[in-house]
């Protein structure tokens, strides 16, 4: 079984003799470059967090079209992260590897499933780390580790050669603490966006709101929002959400709960993988969901997307917590994580029933520990997204290139 190689518990100790090449010019170069374990290297293997997976999988092939994109841009690849087991769990533990280190907040979990990812460029070991985000995988680690993450619009970056979970859900994303780096990687990565209006009026949600924790997560909450909309020219609005927060999430739970086991069922039921705590019962659950309860959660999330476009104006764009809270205590029971994920990916279910993107900003800090705030626009902005947060973080009025 693959270990890991560094103090963070981030990189796997992979073979270090396969001859990774990246081209010695382009916009990238300089930079090194992190990639979460479920998107193919060619020559390495992909083992997706558990060490059944590996053994079974020969070494790639090929290599993931973003990642290859990345290494012709000049990023020098340093080694495959640490993912939660099969990337079915958004708190960063996997039974079988040491826990990740966070380390803005040690005591604390990275978050997941890109655990690794996360680690390795919070912790200065790489300028780049490839993840992906089916719900929260990019956007909850980033907020925990005090980074920049985007889930990018789904179907924007290519999966092939990738691990999948859930692919009506599945996007790529990466993480930087830089902003000129992250804009820098958009643009190898996303081309020109699709959506043309300027996004330049904040609107918020108190359902998602309402999913902050307590009173610390409040306040300070307050006041990055109040950092954020000084960006603007306009005050913030209100939209009404088209729906109750628990109930969509529910649904967007058993559709990608019935596609992992589309993904995964054959691989499982062919003899006992050893499932870690947590990824064992979700699997339990998703191999009892019925393609009935499949077909009527998609019919709710066609709905959902329609009321939602339909209140959303083309210059709009929602200010929302990235997560409830800081990152769990490593120590937590087992009830606290399951509360804590509860509400998390509630938040995080939105975007995915939507596709749209959404980047979350390191503006914040509770209980000793980073805390992100999230900007969510609509279909094909990911690169003004990925330029107002640069100017949030800097302090600029955001649309300026407009100007």
């Amino acid at each position: 079984m693959t270990g890991t190689r560094d103090a963070l518990n981030a990189f796997l100790d992979y073979p270090t003799d396969v001859d990774i090449r990246s081209s010695d010019s382009g916009p990238l170069a300089g930079l090194t470059l992190g990639v979460k374990d479920i998107f193919d290297v060619e020559g390495l293997p992909t083992g997706g967090g558990n060490p059944e997976r590996e053994r079974e999988y020969p070494s790639a092939e090929a290599t993931a079209t973003p990642i290859a994109r990345l290494l012709e841009a000049g990023a020098q690849f340093l080694g495959k992260t640490q993912t939660e087991e099969l990337t079915y769990s958004m708190i960063g533990l996997n039974a079988h590897f040491p826990a990740p280190v966070n380390p803005r907040a040690p005591e604390r979990v990275t978050g997941g499933s890109s655990s690794g990812s996360a680690a390795v460029v919070a912790g200065g070991l790489c300028d780049i780390a490839a993840g992906s985000d089916t719900n929260g995988s990019i956007r909850a680690p980033a907020s925990f580790c005090g980074l920049i993450g985007l889930r990018t619009t789904h179907g924007r970056i290519p999966l092939d050669h990738t691990m999948a979970l859930s692919p009506s859900f599945d996007t790529f994303g990466w993480f930087a603490k830089d902003a000129d780096i992250y804009e820098r990687v958009g643009a190898v990565l996303l081309g020109e966006d699709d959506h043309r209006e300027t996004l330049l009026r904040p609107m918020r949600v108190a359902e998602f709101e309402a999913l902050l924790f307590g009173e610390a997560e409040r306040a300070e909450y307050a006041r990055m929002l109040s950092l954020v909309t000084d960006c603007f020219d306009r005050k913030p609005g209100f939209l009404a959400l088209p729906g109750d927060t628990a109930e969509l999430f529910e649904r967007f739970k058993e559709m990608q709960a019935y596609e992992a086991w589309q993904v995964h069922g054959s691989f499982l039921k062919a003899k006992d993988r050893n499932l870690g705590p947590g990824v064992k019962e979700r699997f339990d659950y998703a191999r009892a969901i019925t393609p009935e309860q499949d077909a009527r959660a998609r019919e709710r999330m066609a709905a959902f997307r329609g009321d939602f476009g339909a209140l959303m104006n083309p210059d709009m764009v929602v200010v929302m917590p990235s997560q409830p809270s800081a990152a769990p205590l490593k120590d937590s029971t087992h009830e606290e994580l399951e509360r804590y994920r509860a509400e998390a990916l509630t938040l995080t279910s939105i975007a995915g029933l939507l596709g749209w993107p959404q980047i979350t900003i390191p503006l914040g800090e509770v209980h000793g520990a980073p805390f992100g705030i999230s900007l969510l626009g609509p279909k094909g902005s990911d690169r003004q997204l990925i330029a107002m947060a640069k100017d949030i973080l800097q302090g600029r009025k955001i649309g300026s290139w407009t100007r």
